[in-house]
């Protein structure tokens, strides 16, 4: 099974009021990440069967532009297992849960995104392996029960400057013609 995790993308401040806090929004950079996030991921050809998504805002409108940018026409699933407050016991039914799928796609918040990704890697060993940034994407491929090896990781800083550099050298060719 592979699953790509996934950090919702930037959403501004934090609100002090927990219930406001759980529906703030995406704001422009925010929006702005998860087109690029998901167009890198369709030009690494991702295909995954599920798309699940922490239930807050934030996370809800990431996977949506993610999945949307990736082609994935399904219906987005919502888990608390993926909440900011979820636990690594919940995040394991999860995943067991969907462990008839090729490939599945969660989106979430940190920290326990990050801890449940580090955990997943080091074998339960390490909580702090890898700290994802608002906006980044893991892929992880889980191999056995107790087996499971990071590929790749993107950032947003990284996937900015690829499409900054894109976009200048597309310029430059037009120029010289």
């Amino acid at each position: 099974m592979i699953v790509y995790f996934v950090r919702h993308a930037s959403a501004g401040q934090s609100k002090v009021d927990a219930a406001k806090d759980d529906k703030r929004p995406l704001d422009k950079d925010g929006i702005r990440q998860a087109h690029d996030l998901g167009r890198a991921l369709a030009a690494l050809d991702v295909q995954v069967d599920a798309v699940i998504s922490s239930p807050l805002k934030r996370a809800t409108q990431t996977a949506s532009l993610v999945a949307n940018e990736m082609g994935f026409e399904v219906k987005l699933e919502l888990a608390d297992a993926l909440h900011k407050e979820a636990t690594w016991p919940k995040f394991q039914e999860l995943l067991r849960a969907h462990a008839d799928k090729d490939a599945v796609m969660v989106v979430g918040h940190n920290p326990t995104l990050s801890e449940f990704l580090s955990l997943l890697i080091s074998g339960g060993a390490s909580k702090t392996a890898v700290e994802l940034r608002k906006g980044a994407a893991a892929k992880v491929e889980i191999t056995g029960k107790r087996t499971a090896t990071l590929s790749w990781c993107l950032t947003p800083k990284t996937l900015r400057a690829v499409y900054e550099s894109g976009a200048s050298k597309s310029t430059t060719k037009t120029a010289r013609k």
